[in-house]
């Protein structure tokens, strides 16, 4: 009797050293992943709101204002500008080599490194489907995005959005890919792949975390208005039902890419020569 009971106490005891070391996992993810937003896109919401704020309170209406992306640094001197868009499109994805880094680190059931970006989706296994995939999710987004933000902007609640305003040199079209291709990766790998997976692990309803994913993509676009806010928490929605439905962020990635090619060439090209596309 006296060893059922030791055993019994210990049993207790090996329990609530599992509860302990359960919650002490938890505490050590929900600071890792706050530390992996204040160093991406949790800052960016937080200065898309700063900016935001400072437009409302400026003299004038929403739309006679501008947000700008894809600025020059050094107009006049192109190699040096050159150098400083390649080192500001670099530096942006550090977020995701984190990120990467903190998934190997996982340990999974059968022990060694973790699944990395792998994990979530972001490789090469299937790159035909996920680009087919990624083009008609573009396709469907980018077309009632463009016709949103015209609405939005016509009804003063959304900025004058120039996705560029690069010099007239040799580079600016790969330019403008590669930084669609940036912004896709680090948004898609961050707020979907990597935000949803921690907080699963948390503990979070998959309502509560579509919740989060979705708000925090529309809050590192309010500096557009409340048209940029409003749109990307829908595609932020889509984006979430998408990746569970598909276990994957590439075709995301790619629908991402495509949608941001098509914004950031597409100005290039036609700003100025078609009278229906706003420009500041």
């Amino acid at each position: 009797m006296w060893d059922d009971d030791g055993r019994g106490r210990e049993r207790g005891a090996r329990g609530r050293e599992a509860d302990d070391e359960t919650l002490a996992s938890r505490r050590i993810l929900g600071r890792e992943t706050l530390i992996v937003l204040a160093l991406s896109l949790g800052a960016s919401g937080l200065s898309a709101l700063i900016g935001f704020v400072g437009a409302l309170t400026r003299p004038g209406g929403l739309k006679d204002q501008a947000a700008r992306l894809n600025g020059s640094h050094a107009p006049d001197r192109p190699w040096l500008d050159l150098a400083w868009q390649v080192f500001g499109i670099a530096t942006a994805l550090v977020p995701v080599l984190l990120v990467a880094h903190l998934l190997t680190r996982e340990p999974p059931n059968g022990g060694g490194s973790g699944p990395g970006l792998r994990g979530i989706g972001l490789d090469l296994r299937r790159p035909g489907s996920d680009l087919a995939r990624g083009a008609v999710v573009a396709a469907g987004i980018g077309g009632s995005g463009l016709l949103f933000y015209l609405a939005a902007r016509a009804s003063g609640f959304n900025l004058t959005v120039v996705p560029e305003s690069l010099p007239d040199v040799w580079w600016k079209i790969p330019v403008l890919i590669a930084s669609a291709i940036q912004n896709s990766v680090v948004e898609e790998v961050i707020v979907v792949g990597y935000l949803l997976r921690r907080l699963d692990r948390l503990g979070w309803t998959p309502t509560a975390a579509l919740a989060a994913s979705s708000l925090l993509r529309g809050s590192y676009h309010l500096y557009q208005g409340i048209g940029g806010f409003v749109g990307n928490v829908v595609m932020g929605v889509v984006f979430v039902l998408l990746y569970r439905r598909w276990g994957r962020v590439g075709p995301l990635v790619a629908a991402h890419a495509l949608i941001d090619i098509v914004a950031f060439v597409g100005y290039a090209l036609l700003a100025g020569r078609v009278g229906w596309l706003p420009t500041a």
